[in-house]
């Protein structure tokens, strides 16, 4: 018997139901025009975007950031939890990366809860560790001290950014941090002990501001504050335009007469142009 000429002329789709083959308008449907569509219907289409369409439906978000945005990027990432434990899922990673371009409170709250949920697993979590750490966001102490010992560096640094409730295994891990080799970390580990008024950041948080003063590390400093930081924060209030108004902040939150004068000098000295 010739068994050839019982198959039929086109190939049996094996993963449609009884061999038959999907339709032609799923299968070959055309791409999503993100553009085109109205606020509601791109975040209608966000949580079950397909490979395809994914991309561009995100991209517009972000673009046009619309109430709901973040929940429906949520969605999407969730739709994916259980996968990645063996490679990023695409999807996932686009998602979080959004939700931190939108930033916010509830992008944070959002990234928070995926975090929390273990809903990016494996390799994808770096990602989405970076997205927390981009928002602030404080995730579980558990989870906190996991990636605070985790092999690679970028994970460390955004674990120690994470770290935002004082307890006192954390900081000792992040004192250990200090003498990282790694110089993000390090610097990482210090603005955390900082946050938490931990003196032991303040000689590494001092170094940093003159070698390079940031914004991050004004703020880290605040509560751990002596002369040495007062005498340093005015400098960078005179001559540092860009950091002037975190420096001008720090100092008049302090409850420090010196502090006070630093400010008032500068604001005298700005009221007479000189």
């Amino acid at each position: 018997m010739h068994y050839d000429r019982m198959l039929p002329d086109r190939q049996l789709d094996l993963f449609g139901v009884g061999g038959v083959s999907a339709p032609v308008s799923v299968a070959a449907r055309s791409p999503v025009v993100a553009s085109e569509l109205d606020d509601p219907a791109l975040i209608a289409a966000i949580p079950g975007a397909r490979v395809n369409d994914y991309r561009a439906l995100i991209d517009e978000a972000v673009k046009r950031q619309p109430a709901g945005a973040i929940l429906a990027l949520e969605d999407l990432c969730r739709r994916f939890k259980g996968f990645g434990l063996e490679h990023p899922v695409p999807e996932q990673t686009a998602a979080v990366e959004a939700i931190a371009a939108i930033g916010g409170r509830d992008a944070a709250q959002a990234v928070s809860r995926i975090m929390a949920d273990r809903v990016v697993q494996g390799p994808g979590i770096a990602a989405a560790l970076h997205a927390a750490a981009r928002l602030g966001c404080a995730l579980p102490d558990s989870m906190v001290l996991d990636f605070l010992r985790h092999p690679v560096p970028d994970i460390r640094a955004d674990a120690a950014a994470c770290a935002h409730r004082h307890r006192q295994d954390i900081a000792a891990v992040l004192a250990d941090l200090l003498g990282d080799l790694n110089r993000s970390v390090a610097t990482a580990a210090a603005c955390a002990l900082g946050r938490m008024g931990r003196a032991e950041a303040r000689p590494m948080l001092l170094r940093l501001l003159a070698e390079q003063p940031a914004a991050e590390l004004i703020q880290a400093v605040s509560g751990i504050a002596d002369e040495s930081c007062i005498v340093l924060l005015g400098r960078i209030a005179r001559t540092m335009p860009a950091l002037a108004p975190d420096a001008i902040e720090v100092l008049r939150d302090m409850d420090s007469e010196r502090a006070a004068a630093v400010v008032a000098s500068i604001e005298s000295a700005a009221a007479n142009g000189s």
